[in-house]
């Protein structure tokens, strides 16, 4: 028998028996140090569930400030067309009525702020218009916590004192069932 060279005895092939542990172990390091992001939408306490049928009670319509958004995005106000814009002062001036007028809301503990959407409205219009009413409450809240407590209505003010705030101006916004495609 012919003695092989040790040019013949090496071989061209790789060791590929590792290479799966070594994927293995890579795949396990990105799983565990990769964040996921988390979608942070808009916070909102829904009621808790019944199988009650509901109080259908009669709303004095002077309390409701009625939005309307249609299908091409335009703002339907308590009967008239208003801009996004105008929408946070409009919504502040129902709620706290200064002028005591008997369009607006008796007492900011009455106020109810309907909002009813379109199928076909835009998600971007939507949350403008959900920002604004929004915002018109921490406005209120802020100036509130400014007459009563002399600071800011922040995160780092006690839950007592928020509470006092949110009991003189609840946050109350009604969502609707959104209708058709282009039906109001």
């Amino acid at each position: 028998m012919a003695r092989k060279s040790a040019r013949e005895r090496m071989s061209n092939e790789i060791n590929a028996g590792s290479m799966a542990d070594i994927a293995f172990l890579l795949l396990i390091f990105f799983l565990v140090t990769t964040t996921i992001v988390e979608d942070k939408g808009i916070t909102v306490k829904l009621p808790p569930w019944s199988e009650d049928e509901p109080d259908i009670t009669k709303l004095n319509k002077r309390n409701v400030f009625s939005v309307l958004v249609n299908a091409d995005n335009q703002l339907l106000v308590r009967g008239e067309l208003a801009q996004i814009k105008d929408l946070k002062e409009r919504a502040k001036e129902f709620i706290v009525n200064p002028q005591n007028r008997e369009d607006l809301a008796e007492k900011p503990t009455k106020a109810i702020i309907s909002l009813k959407n379109d199928r076909g409205t835009k998600y971007g219009t939507y949350l403008e218009v959900y920002n604004e009413l929004k915002a018109a409450y921490e406005e209120l809240w802020d100036e509130s916590a400014q007459r009563k407590f002399g600071t800011d209505y922040t995160d780092d003010m006690s839950i007592a004192k928020k509470r006092a705030i949110r009991s003189e101006i609840p946050f109350v916004i009604s969502e609707a069932e959104p209708t058709s495609f282009g039906e109001e």
